[in-house]
């Protein structure tokens, strides 16, 4: 994978000086915290603010771990000395309301997006007489335009990262439901004001980072400017007991031990789920079964449902997804479109080979590290498991190619963060 940088053209006027001190700004833990992670490292971090935040000593690991679910993640232990700023009461407020009201679809995310800058700027209006070097403000798309406001009216510099390729992609995205309807659900596109909202967050914003190459051709696309745009990749640091471990596979795959293809993320349209489906039928009777991990947001067809070849295994939390990887042969990420697809460097570092579309991140390596998808299509999928199952010795092959360590560190991701601003 190679690191993309793209020359920025900014105002030298808007520039910070140094030092720099910067507040980072995020919903939920998006990438494992690396940003405030990456800058915290550096002692660069002056306050982390986040919706939920639960430590070892919180209270709330006293609750029953059915009433935490997924805010028992929400943590990371490299933050520990860190200045966080996290509202778990107003959080766990707004959901019921949110419940209560039965407000679903982009009507809840919206208003979450707005829940969540409303305590923010209350947070920093209380830490802004404190701050008395230049300071950069981070904060990710979507839930950044009033925070932005805020941070201009401070005269603070804005760094905003953009986690998907924004309105461009869900053009796609729409194609392809109008493509397979039969998928549907209750899949709606966001509303305007939800794309009226993300262009002035565009606009408001001194540096937009983006984790791929795909993204900033998108962004472009749209009218974002390209002086703008700095591509940072993701950060992953893989789990100590993956540097040890030993990839095996059987010289010839049969009924008894089929290939086991890993599909892992969200179950929608817009990951390439479709396709996937087209390739079970066409691979019916052969000696492959499809383990797919993950919240399934569309309509599957009974026959799918029930399918000798598809184990359909649900959303399981982070830190349980090691065990899919180790037992997996090939990890599938077919996706119409992302930002990047951190699930690649999590499948890379358990040395297993991938099948990728070039619409995401840039990982995959064709015919080193995996195959590139030159179209998603249930055909293309099919027929490249069709030629693992005819020669597996392929799979070792690519396992050994994913023995080289990732090149892209926390202290690489500051780096690059400070050359954004430059």
């Amino acid at each position: 994978m190679e690191d993309l940088i793209l020359v920025l053209e900014i105002d030298s006027s808007s520039m910070p000086t140094e030092p720099y001190n910067w507040i980072s700004s995020q919903i939920g833990a998006r990438e494992h915290y690396t940003i405030p992670r990456a800058l915290q490292q550096q002692g660069q971090l002056t306050h982390l603010i986040t919706d939920a935040w639960v430590s070892p000593q919180s209270a709330l690991n006293y609750l029953p771990k059915s009433v935490l679910a997924n805010l028992r993640e929400r943590y990371h232990p490299d933050l520990n000395q860190a200045s966080v700023h996290a509202f778990n009461s107003s959080l766990i407020r707004f959901e019921l309301t949110q419940r209560l009201q039965k407000k679903i679809g982009w009507e809840r995310v919206i208003a979450r997006n707005q829940w969540f800058q409303q305590q923010t700027i209350k947070t920093l209006a209380g830490l802004s007489d404190q701050i008395t070097t230049p300071l950069i403000l981070f904060s990710y798309s979507y839930a950044a335009l009033d925070i932005f406001r805020f941070a201009k009216q401070q005269g603070w510099y804005t760094v905003l990262c953009q986690i998907d390729p924004g309105l461009w992609e869900e053009k796609m995205v729409t194609q392809e439901y109008e493509r397979y309807p039969q998928y549907r659900a209750n899949w709606q596109p966001a509303p305007p004001e939800y794309w009226q909202t993300w262009r002035e967050e565009c606009t408001l914003a001194d540096v937009i980072v983006v984790n791929s190459n795909w993204s900033s051709q998108l962004l472009e696309k749209t009218g974002v400017e390209p002086k703008k745009i700095h591509i940072i990749p993701l950060v992953y640091t893989p789990p100590e007991a993956a540097s040890n471990f030993v990839r095996t596979y059987p010289e010839l795959f049969s009924q008894e031990r089929p290939l086991r293809v890993l599909f892992l993320g969200q179950v929608i349209l817009r990951k390439g789920i479709a396709a996937v489906l087209d390739a079970v039928q066409l691979l019916e009777g052969f000696a492959v079964d499809f383990w797919i991990v993950g919240s399934v947001q569309i309509e599957i067809p009974s026959h799918f449902q029930n399918h000798p070849q598809i184990r359909w295994l649900g959303h399981v939390n982070r830190s349980k997804t090691a065990q899919y990887y180790q037992r997996a042969d090939v990890f599938l990420f077919p996706t119409i479109s992302d930002g990047f697809g951190l699930t690649q460097l999590e499948a890379q570092a358990w040395k297993l080979p991938i099948i990728a579309s070039r619409s995401c991140g840039e990982v995959v390596v064709d015919n080193v590290n995996g195959w590139i998808l030159e179209e998603v299509s249930g055909n293309k999928i099919a027929n490249l498991i069709q030629s693992i199952l005819r020669d597996s010795a392929q799979l070792r092959y690519l396992s050994n190619g994913l023995a080289s360590p990732l090149k892209f560190s926390l202290a690489n991701l500051f780096q690059s963060l400070q050359d954004s601003i430059l």
